[in-house]
């Protein structure tokens, strides 16, 4: 199995960080404004990209400042059974993100297109921590 990942630091607490991992209105801050459901530990959080449809995912865990997990129980179909993991943790006065995607079965295409994908949402994120603005999927700041 293959995984994708991402480490890099954001400038603002992980109570920030957290929050904008395990809201709503945090989520669809940074990812895609069609975010809906629960966020809580159990929930099941649904993310919608306009006609390309999206994963539903359900909340496995939150650790307050320390990690949340996902599981993918819906949506494309290459993406069922992942599961998703945000790490935090403090360097240099920053709260250090590790992001995984894990549960691919080959490095094709799709792997290489969502690893790229990943990459700006991670930046997205970011600047929503830091500047109050990410550049979601849906928003008014989103690059296509």
């Amino acid at each position: 199995m293959y995984s994708i990942k991402h480490l890099f630091h954001i400038n603002a607490s992980k109570e920030k960080v957290l929050e904008a991992l395990t809201t709503i209105k945090g989520l669809a801050n940074w990812w895609t404004t069609q975010t809906t459901s629960d966020s809580k530990a159990g929930g099941i959080i649904q993310f919608r990209f306009g006609d390309m449809g999206g994963p539903d995912m359900k909340v496995k865990e939150i650790k307050p400042n320390e990690s949340v997990t996902w599981e993918c129980v819906g949506g494309p179909e290459d993406w069922i059974g992942h599961i998703f993991s945000f790490q935090l943790d403090t360097a240099a006065n920053k709260t250090r993100v590790g992001f995984e995607q894990s549960g691919w079965k080959e490095t094709d295409d799709f792997y290489a297109s969502c690893n790229f994908s990943w990459g700006r949402y991670m930046e997205s994120l970011r600047q929503l921590c830091q500047t109050g603005k990410g550049e979601a999927f849906g928003s008014e700041g989103y690059r296509k």
